[in-house]
C-alpha cells in the first residue's frame, strides 16, 4: 500500500446494532469515529478522509463515485441484535456487495467481532464470506486492522483487539467525522464506550466474546473524546458501549462510586450546554449484592444525566427453568428489588424532591423521571416453556401493583451466534412459541406498557426537544434524542426537522400524544385544542370562535398546556 499520507480513503457505515451498541442513526457508533482516528494516527491526512453513511449513498448516486476512487474503502457493519428503524435502514446484502465490486482501492470490512465473520458481520443474513469480495475482512476490531494495514502495508494486517491506550489515542483524532454525517449537528447522538467484556456468561450473550474480564476506559479518556466531540458539534452523548455502568472503574463486579463521580461530573464539566446525556445497560444482580454502593451510584448517574434517562436490565426470563439452563445471574426476586431501588435513587423528575421519588407532588410531573429501569425479555432461550410467559407477565404485574415505574419493557425473541452456547435450539423453540409469543406480547402491551406510561408520563409531562421526523395519517410524528426515546404524535403536519417542545395528551402502548408546548390558544388548531384532556370538540370550537384571549380561558387543566401569546394583533 502506498504511503499513508498519499492516501484518499471512504469510510463506509452500514450501521450496527449490538447488545451494548446502538449505530443506527440518529446514533453514531464508535466504530466508524475509532477507525478514522486510528487512519489519521496512521498518517492519513484528515482531509483524505470521507465517512458515508449507507442511506447518503442511496440518497445522492454521485457519491459512489467517493467509493469507486478511493484508494482504501472501509465498510462498517453489523446487526446483531436488529430491530425496526425509524431513523435509517441498515445496508442489505446486495449494497455491502456493491460497495467491493465498485471500489477500485483496497476494501476493507468489519464491525462486531468473533461473531463468525459472514453474515453476521456483514449486516446480511444470506451471504457466506467467500461471496463478499473484500480484499480483507476483520475478525478483531476493525479500527485496530485499518490502523495496521495503512501503517504495516498488507504483511501488516491482522486479526488483533485494540487496547485502550490506542482507543484514547483513537476517539479523540477521529471526532471530526461526526461533522460529515447527515444529521450533524442538531440530531445526532454519539455512542460512548466505557468498557467492554462482561464477567457473566448468559448463553445467548456476545458481550463475553469480548472478555470474561471487563476491560475500562479511564474517565480522563471518555471525557477527553466526549470533549472533542463537543469540539465539532455534538451536544448529545449515550453511555452505551457497556455491560453495566454501575460497575465502571471497579473490579468488574463491584461499583465504583468515586469512578462514576469522577466518569459523569468530568463529562458535565466538558460539556456544559449538552442536550442529552443518557446511559444503557445496568446489570440488576450489581444492586442487589451491593445495594448501598450501588444507591449511591445510581444517584450520582441521576445527578448528572438528563431527563427520560433508562438502565436496561438484562432479567431476560422470569422462568426459574429457564434461568438455570441459560445461566442467567438474576432472579426475578431479585429484579424486582433492583427496581425498586432504582425508583428509589432516580425516579425523581427534574424540579421534584429526590427524597420522595417515586412519589412526588404535580407540580414535579412536568418532566419525564430523571432515570428509571427498563426490562429486557428474551425468548427462544433453552427451556423455555408455556409456563415461562406466565412467569413474565406475572413479574411485570407485580412491578405495576407495587407502584414502581418502569421505562421500556423490551420483547424480543434470540438471535443464536457462534461462540455462544446457543445453537438452532432457540430458533426452534421460537418457532414453536410463535402464536403463543405473538398473543402474550400484545397482552403486555395493552395490560402493561399503556398503564405504565401514563404513570410515567402523564399527561402534562413536557419532553424536550423533540425532532419532528414524518407525516402519517395527517400527524406528525418525533422523538427526543436519547435512550429509547417516545415516539410522539402531534396532531397536524409541521415542518419536518424542526425542534419543538411537547407536552403528553394521551398514552398508546409504547408511545404518547401531544401538543406543540406551550399551546397558543390564539393560534392553535382545532385538532391540537381538542387533543388536550377535558376539552374535548365543543369546547374545542368554543375556543377558536372567541379568539384571541389576553389570557388562558378558564378551562380546568388548559393552563398546563397553554399561553395566550399572541392576543395582540391577533384575529
Amino acid at each position: 500500500m502506498q504511503d499513508p499520507a498519499d492516501l484518499d480513503v471512504t469510510i463506509v457505515d452500514g450501521y450496527v446494532d449490538e447488545p451494548a451498541h446502538f449505530g443506527v442513526p440518529p446514533y453514531i457508533s464508535t466504530y466508524p469515529r475509532y477507525t478514522a482516528g486510528a487512519l489519521v494516527d496512521a498518517g492519513v491526512e484528515q482531509d483524505a478522509i470521507t465517512y458515508l453513511t449507507i442511506d447518503a449513498l442511496r440518497e445522492e448516486r454521485s457519491r459512489w463515485q467517493q467509493v469507486e476512487e478511493a484508494d482504501l474503502m472501509i465498510y462498517v457493519g453489523g446487526m446483531t441484535v436488529p430491530g425496526k428503524y425509524v431513523g435509517g435502514t441498515p445496508a442489505e446484502p446486495e449494497e455491502v456487495k456493491r460497495l467491493a465490486w465498485t471500489a477500485e482501492g483496497t476494501t476493507l470490512m468489519g464491525g462486531p467481532v468473533r461473531f463468525g465473520v459472514g453474515e453476521e458481520n456483514a449486516g446480511a443474513q444470506d451471504m457466506e464470506r467467500d461471496d463478499l469480495n473484500y480484499d480483507f475482512v476483520a475478525k478483531g476490531d476493525i479500527e485496530a486492522a485499518a490502523y495496521d494495514l495503512v501503517h504495516g502495508g498488507m504483511e501488516g494486517f491482522g486479526n488483533r483487539m485494540r487496547d485502550n491506550e490506542e482507543i484514547t489515542r483513537w476517539a479523540r483524532r477521529g471526532a471530526f467525522v461526526v461533522e460529515q454525517h447527515p444529521n450533524h449537528p442538531e440530531y445526532l447522538i454519539c455512542e460512548m464506550e466505557t468498557s467492554r467484556g462482561c464477567p457473566y456468561r448468559c448463553s445467548f450473550c456476545t458481550e463475553p466474546l469480548y472478555g470474561a474480564d471487563p476491560s475500562f476506559r479511564t474517565p480522563e479518556s471518555v471525557v477527553g473524546e466526549v470533549a472533542a466531540l463537543a469540539e465539532h458539534g455534538v451536544r448529545d452523548f449515550r453511555l452505551g458501549r457497556q455491560a453495566d455502568i454501575l460497575a465502571y472503574g471497579g473490579d468488574g463486579e463491584a461499583p465504583n462510586p468515586e469512578a462514576l463521580r469522577e466518569l459523569y461530573g468530568g463529562i458535565r464539566d466538558a460539556v456544559p450546554d449538552l442536550r442529552t446525556f443518557h446511559l444503557d445497560n445496568m446489570n440488576p444482580i450489581t444492586i442487589v449484592r451491593w445495594p448501598e454502593k450501588s444507591r449511591e451510584g445510581i444517584r450520582i448517574i441521576a445527578e448528572h444525566n438528563t431527563p427520560g434517562d433508562t438502565a436496561a436490565f438484562g432479567l431476560e426470563s422470569a422462568d426459574p427453568v429457564v434461568q438455570e439452563k441459560n445461566n442467567l445471574n438474576v432472579s426475578a426476586e431479585e429484579c424486582f428489588r433492583a427496581v425498586k431501588i432504582v425508583n428509589e435513587e432516580g425516579g425523581w423528575r427534574p424540579g421534584g424532591d429526590p427524597e420522595t421519588a417515586p412519589n412526588f407532588g404535580s407540580d414535579a410531573a412536568q418532566r419525564l423521571p430523571k432515570l428509571l429501569p427498563g426490562i429486557n425479555l428474551v425468548h427462544g432461550l433453552m427451556g423455555e416453556r408455556k409456563e415461562s410467559f406466565e412467569h413474565n407477565r406475572e413479574f411485570l404485574q407485580r412491578v405495576y401493583d407495587e407502584g414502581l415505574m418502569l421505562r421500556r419493557i423490551n420483547i424480543r425473541q434470540v438471535m443464536a451466534f457462534d461462540g455462544t452456547e446457543m445453537s438452532d435450539t432457540g430458533a426452534e423453540i421460537a418457532h414453536d412459541h410463535k402464536k403463543l409469543f405473538k398473543q402474550y406480547k400484545q397482552e403486555i402491551r395493552e395490560e402493561i406498557d399503556n398503564p405504565m406510561l401514563q404513570r410515567v408520563a402523564p399527561p402534562g409531562t413536557v419532553l424536550e426537544d423533540v425532532h419532528l421526523e414524518y407525516h402519517q395519517d395527517g400527524k406528525t410524528f418525533g422523538r427526543q434524542l436519547g435512550t429509547y426515546p417516545l415516539l410522539v404524535a402531534i396532531p397536524g403536519e409541521h415542518p419536518l426537522g424542526d425542534i419543538i417542545d411537547v407536552a403528553v395528551t394521551d398514552h398508546g402502548y409504547r408511545s404518547i400524544s401531544g401538543v406543540p408546548y406551550p399551546l397558543d390558544v390564539n393560534s392553535a388548531s382545532m385538532d391540537e385544542l381538542r387533543a388536550i384532556p377535558g376539552v374535548g370538540s365543543q369546547t374545542a370550537g368554543d375556543l377558536v370562535v372567541d379568539r384571541p384571549y389576553e389570557r388562558v380561558p378558564d378551562i380546568d387543566g388548559l393552563e398546563r398546556f397553554a399561553t395566550a401569546e399572541s392576543a395582540e394583533g391577533a384575529d
